[in-house]
């Protein structure tokens, strides 16, 4: 029994002594590493320092607090990741994601925003321009508000401002996100109200509409005078008073327009456009809205090219020109008809209608510009009777005088012939149906050039004016691409005036 004992007291003793000697081995430990970091608070608002906010790390560390110019350090870091969180009263809490590295590392910066609770919504903006309820409103104006904010000028302001025309329920956005406090609005219509409103946004989302205010455009100009003017390769219609004060776009798509005529009882404007690919009449408001198609068949043929019809002498139908064939349409496109067909190997082209004994005055060319002829016929299509025949020289432009009992033309004195169409000296002529009564209106007063069209220019496309006291034209110099000009001249070639610059095919009512 004693030995026994005494041979489990040699085993724990035996083991203490195992432990012992393996517990005095020696233990590698690796030493920590440090970095620090730097970094700045600022706020979002204006981008200045913030002043006194908490740092804190996770892992914990020590806190910190940012100085005056907003910056921060914090020293001795174990390297190793944590997460920033910086707190100021009156702002949202921020928490960084960082790498600490050992030695320095870049400096961090911490944008914080104001909590919500502190922001307060923009003022409703206020000081409308043009007033509320203004009259008298051009077409194309500026728009302009007061924005402010009851926190000052450091929360920055963006405004959205939405039109609205009156008896329409389309809104045009104006404005969208906009730090300015103006807004330019153009291609109103006249004689109409609109309604408009400003909606102010701060940086933090706060939001508050503006009163809804109204404006009435001035009414529509009485302008008398159309005409077609190529800008930048693009050609559109304008109209205008006779000083050109009141001068108004109806156009401006990528296509041609052109050759634009009021309606006799001044209602609608026609013009033709290539739109579709090939010219076809087209009608709008004397402002340029509502505009649409009436033909289906294209106003084409030898030399056309988009100008050869005329209202009716009551405004409810247009004739026009369809390579061989001149047709009667109603001013809604229906009613198609047919009214005669040209001679042999010929295209109609230009052409107009008068209520006295209510003929048509037609031109006819061949292949050839320079191969020229004029017709007279009843408005149903018959009584086809050669006017004026085929003479020396460029023929171009028959129209009525008001009392129907004379025509205009014009006819190039030079008699010069080639491949373009050139014309060298374009003078209007006016005569009596019967052919007598010639008159060189651009020869001037007496068939005295010096008094009359200048050497080296052309007239052409003219038209009476609607009291029959002068005629309406368009003065170009002879060289090809030059820019024409608008004219008017008196019966005898007297008193030659320009209307517009850059302008041709006028019309006049």
């Amino acid at each position: 029994m004693f030995s026994l004992l005494r041979n489990a007291i040699g085993a724990v003793v035996w083991c203490v002594l195992c432990v012992s000697i393996w517990s005095c081995e020696d233990t590698t430990v690796e030493p920590n590493q440090y970095g620090q970091l730097v970094g700045t608070v600022l706020d979002s608002r204006d981008n200045k320092p913030v002043s006194n906010a908490v740092i804190t790390t996770t892992p914990a560390t020590s806190s910190f607090t940012t100085d005056a110019q907003g910056k921060f350090e914090l020293p001795q870091l174990v390297v190793g990741k944590y997460a920033l969180s910086i707190k100021k009263t009156d702002y949202k809490t921020e928490t960084v994601n960082v790498q600490v590295n050992l030695g320095a590392n870049p400096e961090v910066k911490v944008i914080l925003e104001k909590a919500s609770g502190t922001n307060r919504r923009p003022n409703a903006p206020s000081n409308p321009v043009p007033g509320d309820q203004a009259t008298g409103q051009s077409t194309s104006l500026t728009l302009r508000w007061r924005a402010t904010d009851p926190d000052g000028k450091s929360d920055s302001l963006r405004s959205d401002v939405v039109l609205y025309e009156s008896n329409s329920t389309s809104r045009l956005q104006v404005a969208s996100n906009s730090k300015d406090t103006a807004a330019t609005v153009s291609g109103l219509r006249y004689n109409t109200t609109y309604f408009w409103q400003v909606t102010v946004r701060d940086k933090s989302g706060e939001t508050v509409k503006g009163d809804v205010w109204s404006f009435q455009t001035k009414a529509q100009p009485d302008n008398r005078y159309l005409f077609a003017r190529s800008t930048n390769g693009n050609t559109d219609i304008f109209s205008s008073d006779d000083t050109g004060a009141n001068l108004l776009r109806l156009t401006t798509s990528p296509f041609i327009e052109t050759a634009p005529q009021l309606s006799p009882n001044r209602d609608r404007v026609a013009y033709t456009s290539n739109a579709t690919g090939q010219f076809q009449i087209y009608t709008m408001n004397r402002d340029g809205s509502d505009q649409r198609q009436v033909t289906l068949l294209p106003v084409d043929g030898y030399f056309n090219m988009g100008i050869g019809y005329r209202w009716s002498p009551d405004g409810s139908q247009l004739i026009y020109s369809s390579y061989n064939k001149l047709y009667r349409i109603n001013r809604d496109g229906i009613g198609l008809t047919l009214l005669a067909t040209a001679p042999a190997d010929r295209h109609f082209r230009e052409c107009d209608w008068t209520a006295i004994g209510n003929k048509i005055v037609v031109q006819t060319v061949g292949v050839s510009v320079y191969d020229s002829e004029i017709y007279l016929l009843n408005a149903d299509g018959s009584g086809f009777t050669q006017l004026i025949g085929n003479l020396p020289g460029r023929l171009d432009s028959p129209s009525f005088s008001v009392d129907g009992r004379r025509i205009l033309y014009t006819r190039d004195l030079d008699n010069f012939n080639d491949g373009t169409g050139r014309q060298l000296n374009a003078h209007i002529f006016t005569q009596n149906l019967d052919g007598t009564g010639i008159v060189d209106v651009s020869a001037g007063q007496g068939g005295t050039t010096s008094s009359g069209k200048p050497v080296g220019y052309n007239d052409v496309v003219p038209r009476y004016a609607p009291d029959g006291s002068k005629i309406i034209f368009v003065q170009v110099n002879n060289v090809a691409q030059s820019v024409p000009d608008v004219y008017t001249v008196d019966l005898d070639g007297r008193n030659r005036v320009r209307l517009f610059q850059n302008a041709t095919l006028p019309d006049w009512k």
